[in-house]
């Protein structure tokens, strides 16, 4: 809000809901960004046009289908050609499964995995339509509205509050009020080192909100997993929430592992497969009263076709019987779903931690429920719309995250740059004095990890003992910079991806790969199970690089240890050797979204004991950033020019 005087301009702040309207407006915005981008992908365009686009395989085979978890049809199919063709399927996509012979017949359902060339889907449907046995059949893309509505309604929630705790959180959140702290009796817990149990006090003490701040590698999952178990041993019960079905199920997955009892909502077909067992789904089948709701369901249906059987002569009497049959039916089914209402409330009410999505917390099963403590992992990757789904349910919230790492997917550049690309998360950090950065990192040599502990995290990062000096073998350089600069290894724009490719840095980046495999040994590589991560920030450098080293037999043989894909595919993983191709080379000095520093802080911090990138530093160095980066690398001595590799 502003208002202009005699030339001046005057600033106010906005007051918190002035500020959670807009944020509203900016949702609705990207969602209608994300829509009219969906429209344009899809809607009257050929299959052929989709294929290219990577929203459809066409034509497919259904190669088998059976019932799930929670008694839901999967099929598993395959692509019959196009082998290589890139696509953006991927789990908990909203998919449609179709036919050429009938038009308009299809029926929804969501991925549960992709790998290579096939894919398997649970279906919306009890049974396999009939058309799926004529015709060709394809797979396309669906607009996924639901996450956007639930968002919507979380938003106006918030915004007609008016007094009560959510107020008070409202006003907190957002910097209105000081977050307050109590008096607690020591903890002790040996398994965290020092900056990790500061954290682990924090959030104990914290009335309102705290925020674990993980830089990469800090054990920010060790800690918050430490943090929900001290929390449950006096509230009984916790909310958990992530952005995403990956983070939600290793939360879980860590949680069981420390012997607490956890119910993971949700689609199964959401949910890797070895966490199905905390499924819902899954408890609700292994409960002491499900044979009883089974055989309910089956009495329920057997009174049901009873009153639909075929009668010849149908009069009065028949009549009444078939409606004395189905009165008797729909009061089975009343028994059944009280039933099953009893088992879900039991299940939940005995588990210490629900575990969801953010917006999966909209469930009808939490309907009125109200938590202590709401815990929100990866919240710097979060709509804040999203959080306050969550949020709503609790009494006070805790955030664990990095915003100096990869921010929210928007779609709308508009809505990002007015303000929605600024997380909950990001808000909090800077208008309170409520959070506690780890500071210890366990992943990388110290000479890897220095760069990004001086730019992201005003150097307060340190290398634990046993991996500040971590290489693959004694004298061998844990960092390089290749510098391609002069070597006429100029950029490509791919005129239907729009994405851009550097295909002789790929080619070099994949022959240095190489001669490092050869240095360290197949045999030592393959026992030690030593892993390589190849990342590019272009889709279509990645898309390549996958074709090159398809074609290399010697790479092919190790590619169980190889990993190429972008930098967003990379985030919460790590490796023991990182080829990273910049790929931008141009005599404008363009960087196009190389300028997002966070991402290349994703990228520079995956490698465990050798990093190595590839890109123009002629290109690059104009950039301040990069400028920084290449003074570290030759203050490190870790510089080398591409002309030492390629004669």
């Amino acid at each position: 809000m502003q208002t202009h005087h005699y030339g001046w301009v005057f600033y106010f702040p906005m007051t918190a809901k002035e500020e959670l309207r807009k944020v509203l407006a900016l949702l609705r915005q990207e969602k209608q960004e994300d829509y009219e981008q969906y429209r344009q992908k899809m809607l009257g365009t050929s299959v052929a046009e989709k294929k290219k686009r990577g929203v459809c395989w066409y034509p497919i085979v259904i190669r088998k289908n059976y019932l799930g978890r929670g008694e839901m049809l999967i099929v598993e199919i395959e692509k019959t050609n196009d082998f290589q063709e890139s696509h953006v399927f991927q789990s908990g996509k909203v998919i449609r499964l179709f036919s050429n012979a009938y038009d308009g017949e299809a029926v929804s359902g969501v991925v549960n995995y992709v790998k290579g060339h096939t894919m398997a889907v649970t279906l919306n449907a009890d049974d396999l339509p009939d058309w799926t046995r004529d015709g060709k059949l394809g797979i396309d893309l669906l607009f996924d509205e639901a996450s956007y509505k639930e968002m919507e309604v979380a938003m106006r929630k918030v915004i007609d509050a008016d007094g009560g705790r959510i107020e008070q959180l409202i006003q907190i959140l957002l910097g209105k009020k000081a977050a307050s702290f109590r008096e607690i009796p020591p903890i002790v817990n040996e398994n965290l080192n020092a900056s990790q149990h500061e954290a682990l006090l924090q959030v104990v003490a914290a009335e309102d909100v705290a925020i674990i701040h993980g830089p990469p590698g800090t054990g920010k999952t060790t800690t918050l997993v430490a943090a929900i178990g001290q929390v449950v041993q006096t509230e009984k019960q916790v909310l958990v929430c992530a952005p995403s079905n990956a983070a939600v199920d290793l939360l879980a997955e860590k949680l069981t592992l420390q012997g607490l009892k956890v119910v993971r909502l949700g689609h199964p077909a959401r949910i890797t497969e070895n966490i199905l067992n905390m499924t819902l789904d899954a408890q609700i089948a292994n409960h002491a009263s499900y044979k009883d709701l089974r055989a309910v369901k089956k009495r329920a249906e057997e009174f049901r076709s009873m009153g639909f059987k075929y009668k010849r002569n149908f009069g009065y009497a028949e009549r009444e019987q078939r409606k004395l049959l189905l009165s008797e039916a729909r009061s089975l089914r009343d028994e059944a779903d009280n039933l099953e209402h009893y088992i879900i409330a039991d299940i939940l009410e005995k588990s210490d931690v629900v575990a969801a999505t953010l917006v999966g917390s909209a469930t009808h099963m939490l309907k009125g429920k109200r938590y202590k403590t709401v815990f929100i992992d990866e919240a710097a990757q979060a709509l804040e719309p999203a959080c306050w789904i969550p949020i709503l349910k609790a009494e006070r919230v805790v955030f664990a995250g990095d915003h100096c790492q990869l921010p929210p997917t928007i779609k709308s550049l508009e809505a990002a740059r007015a303000g929605l690309s600024q997380t909950l998360f990001e808000k909090c950090i800077a208008r309170n004095q409520v959070a506690v950065m780890l500071r210890t990192q366990y992943r990388m040599h110290e000479k890897i990890m220095q760069f990004s502990a001086n730019h992201f995290y005003e150097g307060n990062l340190e290398a634990a003992e046993g991996v500040r000096q971590h290489v693959l073998q004694p004298g061998d350089a844990p960092f390089l910079f290749i510098d391609t600069s002069g070597c006429g290894y100029a950029e490509q724009l791919d005129s239907e991806s729009r994405s851009i490719s550097n295909k002789e840095e790929a080619v070099l980046l994949l022959k240095m790969l190489e001669e490092q495999i050869k240095a360290l040994g197949e045999e030592r590589m393959r026992e030690e199970h030593i892993t390589v991560g190849v990342i590019s920030p272009y889709r279509e450098q990645v898309k390549y690089l996958i074709e090159l080293a398809a074609e290399n037999e010697f790479l092919k043989n190790l590619s169980v240890l190889i990993t190429i894909n972008t930098i967003d595919a990379f985030q919460g993983q790590e490796r023991d050797m990182i080829y990273i191709s910049m790929v931008r080379s141009n005599e404008r000095m363009e960087i196009g979204f190389l300028a997002d520093t966070r991402r290349m802080n994703v990228a520079m911090t995956r490698a465990r004991k050798k990093l190595v990138m590839v890109g123009d530093s002629a290109t690059l160095g104009n950039h301040p950033f990069y400028s920084k980066f290449l003074d570290y690398v030759n203050q490190i001595d870790a510089y080398k020019s591409a002309y030492e590799f390629i004669y």
